[in-house]
């Protein structure tokens, strides 16, 4: 009877496990897998017809990908890649780059190479357009067909008109942070004799920095003539390289390979190794001329939430002159939320805005007959506004407008959305240029209420934003009508040669850690320094502005910070670029 019950258990145990199996095979269906390898012989035959049809990659290009892989090699075959995409951009005022990579293995592995396509609306100079959607898809077709490089040149010559373009570029750079702060080394484009500028630890580099972290030949910059642009790239450092938070150097740092090329923008922070920071700047022809002293510094203090790398969003820029208007310049700070991409469209389309306005003869001399340049401003962030498709990020915008009148006086008159702001001192008086538009805000709250629409007590955020007014965040101003990219505009403001005039414009990383009671006492004091030492005052607006930022940098402020910084002090305007030796 035992032995009964005993089969009977064991065949109902075997019954449930033939169920658990069944139920386990219908699941997951592993007949799929047979009957894709059953069919795969057949795509493979179809693939192999269809590469008969359709030409391969020219042998040209499998041969350079089979040769050793010494660094110097490495970084010209990437910069052939960059030099197929210089045909299709134009000069950029300020070098902020956004780039789409297409669907490609790197140059280095497997049998594809790699064509990096910048949006053409991300880089347009001033006053142009460029849209040539045909020569893109030519050049990518000539990529495939693997035709010679010099072939492709000119064949989209065909469809891109050459950009002609001053070459004169001024490069400095300052070491900010880390045992080697405060070296400097400036360098111009026109003189090949000093390039390409090298950075390490051990000479013969150019910028020597005595950090054990950096690498002997740690990092290279180089005059790109084809773009006009300066290009880091990393020498395939031990230790790595950021532009601006991000790395540049090879994903493989054992390898030693050299990383790929690099466009620089004047405000950028290279580091080398964890603690050494260098500023970058950068001066066109025009911009070395500009008849007053500018600083401009920005830093993303990526060390100062824990540790944690803070992505850089504020774009710093500035233009003198505007394009085709000898009289006027624009300065400006974008802080993003949300990301960067805001921010640098908001700083390519204000300049543009404001150069297309005041071509207008008639607007123009309205303008210094009555010095208020109220109207173009609010015209320009209109225009910015309707120009800028970022749905679901957005930007502060603080933007100075200086112009020269006939007895070589100027005036200044700011507008702004959001929270980046701008003061002047003239004759010892503080002049508030800008308005805080964060939703805790007075005015903002009287607007809201003028709307019928009044914030509830104790809310300080509308759809998790703390802005009320900003450029872009379309989505948001469609969800609720109380956001406003309706600029505040001040008061002109003159300046004479004898008044010792400044003006501070700086993001809300500065703002929130000095108040502009301090800021003026540190421009004071520098400025009493400068007087003592009876040295040249050329720097003297870079070194303001950087002794600005260090202060923000003691006072740990835990946001991006930037700061342009503008003397008319009449004894210390700058009359040229200044190439200092290292």
């Amino acid at each position: 009877m035992a032995m009964l019950e005993s089969i009977v258990v064991f065949t109902l145990l075997l019954l449930m496990l033939i169920l658990i199996i069944i139920l386990i095979l219908f699941a997951f269906k592993p007949w799929r897998f047979f009957s894709s390898l059953l069919s795969f012989p057949s795509r493979s035959r179809s693939i192999k017809v269809e590469d008969v049809e359709r030409p391969l990659v020219s042998d040209d290009v499998n041969h350079s990908q089979d040769q050793s892989n010494d660094l110097t090699r490495n970084y010209d075959l990437e910069g052939a890649c960059y030099q197929s995409e210089a045909l299709l951009r134009s000069p950029r005022n300020k070098g902020l780059v956004h780039k789409q990579r297409l669907p490609s293995a790197s140059p280095h592995q497997g049998d594809s190479l790699v064509l990096e396509i910048s949006d053409p609306s991300e880089d347009l100079l001033v006053g142009q357009t460029l849209k040539h959607p045909l020569a893109t898809e030519h050049l990518i077709e000539a990529l495939k067909l693997g035709r010679p490089e010099n072939q492709n040149e000119n064949s989209i010559q065909e469809f891109v008109p050459k950009v002609i373009s001053d070459q004169r570029s001024c490069l400095s750079l300052e070491v900010v942070s880390g045992p080697s702060r405060g070296i400097r080394c400036s360098v111009q484009s026109t003189n090949p004799s000093r390039l390409p500028l090298t950075l390490g630890r051990v000479s013969p580099s150019d910028l020597l920095l005595k950090d054990a972290e950096v690498s002997g030949k740690h990092a290279m910059i180089t005059w790109n003539s084809n773009k006009l642009k300066w290009e880091l790239v990393d020498m395939g450092s031990l230790n790595g390289t950021l532009l601006n938070s991000q790395p540049i150097n090879h994903p493989d740092s054992g390898s030693r390979q050299w990383g790929h090329p690099m466009e620089l923008a004047s405000g950028d922070t290279i580091t080398l190794g964890t603690t050494s920071n260098i500023q970058v700047r950068i001066l066109s022809q025009n911009e070395c001329m500009v008849p007053f002293g500018v600083g401009m510094i920005s830093d993303p203090m990526s060390l100062r939430r824990g540790g944690k790398k803070l992505p850089m969003e504020d774009v710093c820029y500035y233009q003198w002159p505007l394009p085709g208007i000898d009289q006027f310049g624009v300065f400006g700070i974008c802080d993003g939320h949300g990301g960067v991409e805001a921010a640098k469209s908001a700083s390519k389309i204000l300049p543009e805005m404001l150069a297309t306005i005041l071509s207008d003869p008639v607007i123009r001399e309205r303008v210094l007959s009555q010095h208020d340049a109220s109207d173009v401003l609010k015209d320009a962030f209109l225009r910015a506004e309707a120009n800028m498709n970022n749905y679901y990020e957005g930007c502060t915008a603080t933007v100075l407008l200086v112009w020269a009148d006939a007895d070589e006086n100027f005036y200044a008159q700011c507008a702004n959305v959001g929270d980046s702001a701008c003061l002047m001192n003239v004759g010892g008086k503080q002049i508030k240029m800008t308005e805080d538009h964060k939703i805790s805000s007075y005015s903002e709250r009287l607007r809201m209420e003028g709307m019928g629409e009044p914030l509830r007590d104790g809310e300080t955020r509308l759809c998790g934003l703390n802005l009320a007014r900003m450029l872009g965040d379309k989505f948001v101003k469609q969800q609720d009508s109380r956001f406003s990219s309706e600029p505040f505009i001040s008061e002109s403001v003159h300046i004479n040669q004898t008044s010792g005039a400044f003006a501070l414009l700086a993001s809300d990383g500065f703002w929130d850690v000095v108040t502009a009671k301090k800021a003026i006492q540190l421009v004071a004091q520098e400025r009493e320094k400068e007087l003592m030492a009876e040295s040249e005052k050329e720097n003297l607006a870079e070194k303001i502005a950087n002794v600005l930022l260090n202060e923000a940098r003691t006072q740990r402020t835990k946001d991006n910070t930037s700061i342009i910084f503008l003397d008319f002090d009449s004894t210390s305007r700058r009359i040229s670029c200044k190439v200092d030796d290292p």
